[in-house]
């Protein structure tokens, strides 16, 4: 991208070694190209090297299309493994991995044996000490408020281990006001325990974000950026305490920021909100969590300490267990402790 920022190698080195937490990616943006293009010419489907998307619309279609191209449980192996070692590559140690069945159509009716594949992708590349993964399966917005609570209760009887928490997305433009639909969704994942994170303020205005907090007991708001049109609303998760997963790349490839230095993400730091820094779809748009920290830091002058919080919110706001959450901070402690910011 034309105005992403130089970034210095001494920065660069410091961020990658800083331990933290990845909360808002996407396994359909993490699809390597060499799977798509195995599992394209399988399917005897012309191969996209390259795709182009102007909006959130065109980009989701292309996700639709990649994705259900996948049939192979080895692929979804690969996906799994290959997203916690390239994650373990900027430091991260921790990653919520958000799915959502909707763009998989040839596992719809074997779930289980989609995420067992993904499970043991993850499984692998933990033992071969990369990042850790726990998954955030995901209503689509345009779902039934039905096929909503069907998803929940199925992750609920199944009980799966790697399976972390629930998460909504899609296109907010085209229904940005869902919350009511699926509060029943939330309510009954809330009851039982579930960890909850929800896209707003995306595509959608702070209206979209002020939805997600009266229906869905969001304890992560999933983008958020467009909460910075309304005042009262950055005092209100400033004072709740509730992070933003932010996206800046992604917020900017897509048009929901005009440039890196125009990204509010600066204006929740004055403001005393909570919120990580995240890849959104990292193939897709390039990037890495290394690159988001160094991308900021270098655009706003963030030091260490901003840098630090963004990693300690990353991890305090993830849905691993409390066992784990402790391990990572300590050693985020110990990290800054032992390693001076070379600014």
């Amino acid at each position: 991208m034309s105005d992403r920022p130089e970034i210095d190698p001494t920065l660069e080195a410091w961020v990658r070694g800083l331990p933290k937490a990845e909360v808002h990616v996407h396994l359909e943006g993490c699809i390597p190209a060499e799977v798509v293009r195995r599992s394209a010419l399988a399917a005897g489907v012309q191969p996209r090297d390259e795709f182009e998307f102007s909006d959130l619309a065109s980009f989701l279609a292309h996700l639709d299309w990649s994705c259900a191209l996948v049939t192979e449980a080895d692929d979804l192996h690969q996906i799994a493994y290959e997203q916690c070692r390239r994650a373990s590559e900027s430091g991260v140690l921790y990653a919520d991995v958000i799915v959502n069945p909707t763009h998989w159509p040839s596992w719809s009716d074997r779930l289980d044996d989609f995420i067992d594949a993904l499970d043991r992708g993850f499984a692998d590349a933990e033992a071969d000490g990369y990042a850790r993964a726990g998954l955030c399966p995901s209503i689509k917005r345009n779902q039934s408020a039905s096929q909503a609570v069907e998803l929940v209760e199925w992750l609920l009887h199944t009980n799966h281990p790697r399976v972390v928490g629930l998460s909504i997305d899609g296109n907010e433009v085209a229904d940005p006001l869902s919350g009511a639909r699926f509060a029943e969704a939330f309510r009954l994942a809330a009851d039982k325990g579930m960890r909850r994170a929800v896209h707003a303020g995306e595509s959608s205005g702070p209206e979209g974000v002020r939805d997600a907090l009266a229906h869905l007991q969001p304890e992560r708001i999933d983008h958020g950026v467009r909460s910075v049109e309304d005042p009262s609303l950055i005092l209100e998760l400033a004072d709740r305490g509730i992070a933003l997963d932010v996206c800046p790349t992604s917020n900017v490839l897509l048009g929901v920021a005009g440039s890196y230095a125009e990204h509010p993400v600066e204006e929740f730091r004055k403001a005393g909100v909570r919120f990580s820094l995240n890849t959104d779809d990292p193939l897709l748009f390039g990037t890495n969590v290394c690159n988001e920290y160094c991308t900021c830091a270098t655009t706003f002058g963030w030091g260490g300490d901003d840098l630090e919080q963004a990693a300690r919110v990353s991890i305090e706001s993830s849905f691993c267990d409390v066992h784990l959450r402790q391990a990572l901070l300590a050693q985020l402690d110990s990290y800054v402790r032992a390693n001076p910011f070379p600014g």
